[in-house]
């Protein structure tokens, strides 16, 4: 009920059609009892008085009631779909949007497959049982009220007694639902487990076969799907005694009705169509018991789902928009650290005491041993992560106290491992900035020095790339993402690592070109090559998540620092080779 109070705001746009449809289910469960009434009208009227002028009006009138019976379902399963489709609908619009609003640090938990189960499985679930769920169970519901208010307006003595069996199947109603919903649940975990090692193994499918690891990923795969198996198995076992359980309660309920019910014919107490009549009520009564255990199976099945839809729903971003948080305009770029610390879910601390000024403008070099913090710290500034100690300023403004789109519209950025949708090469170069032109796409092409390569394809820049840039080489990759961020535009612009996976000839041709596009820009480079380097403005070095050194290139390879010895192990062979003067 919890849940169910919850889903309510769902079904309020289309609360008229929920209506309808319980009148309908009301209606048609009124028009089903009235069948064998007739039938045991017909049997009294017909077989035992002999009047067989009421035959065909008494079978013609049981065939129109099912008939409008018929009419009256289609309409309220229509409805009641209509109704839950729509309630799905914005059940996993409402979800997306949690999912797009969530942090780095969510993601850097989570795991996608778990996501994908929570998104597809878990809202399919729910949607069953929004839909026919509540069509079905209702119908049923009211079949049951109906049945056995016939039975008891009919003769309570022999009613009371063919029902006596229903305290108990109440009972065993209740202490099945507990331990579905147990079971159901764990289901639901299970196959959030099996999706995400899918998910898993068809991302790394190439390190797989590099390894030759495929018959140790397909037995840690089997290991999932025993235990998937194996939930859904006890589900089902515990499905099927508490549903064969009922159903022979509900056999004894129709064997008391023959002992009894036959008795009181003998002793004409009644007569044989009502005998017959109550034979059937309770067939009839069978049906929807033996599907109430099959409704409260699928309930508790979308009450797993539901529980694990809401959680997600409910967990909070490391990384919020303040109440009322102003929008932020075109920025000059000046960016402040004060005091800023910051570490991952309360683990040791990556960054400690980082105090920077950077003038707009100015290009920054971010240096450091692997795992000093270095990517950490400018994921600071367009707010993937929040510092856990000082603050963050642009342009003398708290990074908190600014939406974060408008943030994030002054930053262009390529990150460390690059991503790209599988649709056209222009779609992925314009994603920070859809409304640009051509030329504008092939100008950022050609400072990112790939327009040469995609003007060589057969569909140029409607190419469609395969799935995260499958068929392009790193490189390639690298330079379209570098296009995407000198595209936007944008006062402030991030590189990390961005020319990696790029050969020292075309990183030089880039290097020119963001020179140009670096101008009057403030720039913050993460590299590991010294071309990079020696034109920074400022060098900063990073050690242990502290400022071990900051100044210029000129000034820090003369110390006796960590710069130095940065420079010495993997920076100057590389300008030795390249011929650069240091």
């Amino acid at each position: 009920m919890r849940l169910l109070r919850r889903l309510w705001p769902y079904y309020r746009p289309g609360w008229h059609l929920v209506a309808a449809s319980f009148l309908q289910i009301a209606l048609a469960s009124f028009l089903g009892v009235q069948s064998p009434r007739i039938v045991g009208w017909m049997v009294d009227r017909v077989l035992t008085e002999g009047q067989w002028k009421w035959l065909i009006p008494g079978a013609l009138a049981v065939v129109a009631l099912a008939a409008v019976q018929g009419v009256i379902r289609y309409g309220q399963r229509y409805c009641m779909e209509l109704v839950s489709q729509k309630v799905i609908f914005l059940v996993r619009s409402d979800l997306y949007e949690k999912l797009q609003s969530l942090s780095f640090g969510f993601y850097d938990r989570a795991q996608t497959g778990e996501l994908m189960s929570r998104v597809t499985a878990d809202v399919e679930a729910v949607r069953q049982a929004a839909g026919m769920g509540i069509v079905n169970g209702s119908m049923h519901l009211f079949s049951v009220i109906g049945i056995i208010a016939s039975m008891l307006l009919m003769d309570w003595r022999l009613a009371i007694v063919s029902l006596i069996f229903v305290p108990f199947l109440a009972l065993a109603l209740q202490r099945f639902t507990a331990l579905s919903h147990k079971a159901w649940k764990d289901v639901q975990v299970q196959t959030a487990s099996l999706s995400a090692a899918i998910q898993e193994n068809l991302a790394g499918v190439r390190v797989v076969r590099a390894f030759a690891r495929e018959n140790e990923e397909i037995a840690k795969f089997e290991v999932q799907n025993n235990r998937f198996q194996e939930n859904n198995l006890k589900a089902i076992r515990l499905m099927s005694f508490w549903t064969n359980l009922m159903n022979f309660m509900a056999a004894v309920g129709t064997v008391t009705v023959i002992w009894y019910g036959g008795r009181r014919a003998i002793d004409g107490a009644i007569t044989v169509g009502t005998l017959i009549a109550f034979n059937t009520y309770l067939a009839n009564l069978l049906n929807p018991i033996r599907m109430i255990g099959n409704i409260v199976s699928m309930f508790t099945r979308a009450g797993a789902g539901l529980t694990r839809i809401f959680d997600l729903m409910d967990t909070k971003s490391d990384v919020e928009e303040k109440p009322g948080a102003s929008a932020m305009g075109r920025v000059k770029g000046e960016v402040v650290f004060e005091h800023v610390g910051f570490s991952y879910q309360g683990d040791s601390r990556v960054l400690e005491g980082i105090n920077l000024q950077v003038k707009p403008g100015m290009r920054v070099a971010v240096l450091g041993m692997t795992g000093s913090g270095k990517s950490s710290l400018i994921n600071l500034v367009p707010r993937f992560y929040d510092p856990t100690e000082g603050r963050i300023l642009v342009d003398g403004v708290d990074t908190r106290d600014v939406t974060l789109e408008s943030l994030r519209r002054n930053i262009g950025i390529v990150l460390q491992e690059t991503f790209l949708f599988s649709t056209t090469l222009k779609e992925n170069i314009a994603y920070g900035k859809p409304e640009a032109t051509m030329p504008e796409i092939i100008a950022a092409a050609k400072a990112a020095q790939i327009h040469d390569f995609i003007d060589s394809l057969p569909d140029q820049y409607e190419t469609v790339v395969g799935e995260r840039g499958v068929g392009l080489s790193g490189g390639q990759k690298q330079r379209v993402a570098i296009a995407r961020a000198i595209l936007m535009n944008t006062p402030i612009l991030i590189l990390d690592e961005s020319t990696s996976a790029i050969d020292i000839q075309t990183e030089h041709l880039i290097q020119t070109a963001m020179d140009r596009v670096m101008q009057n820009r403030t720039a913050f480079v993460i590299a590991s090559r010294l071309t990079t380097v020696m034109n920074a403005d400022l060098v900063v070095v990073l050690e242990h998540g502290r400022i071990a050194e900051i100044g210029k290139h000129a000034d820090l390879v003369q110390r006796e620092g960590l710069y130095k010895t940065i420079y010495e192990l993997q920076l100057k062979p590389a300008d030795e080779a390249k011929g650069v003067a240091v």
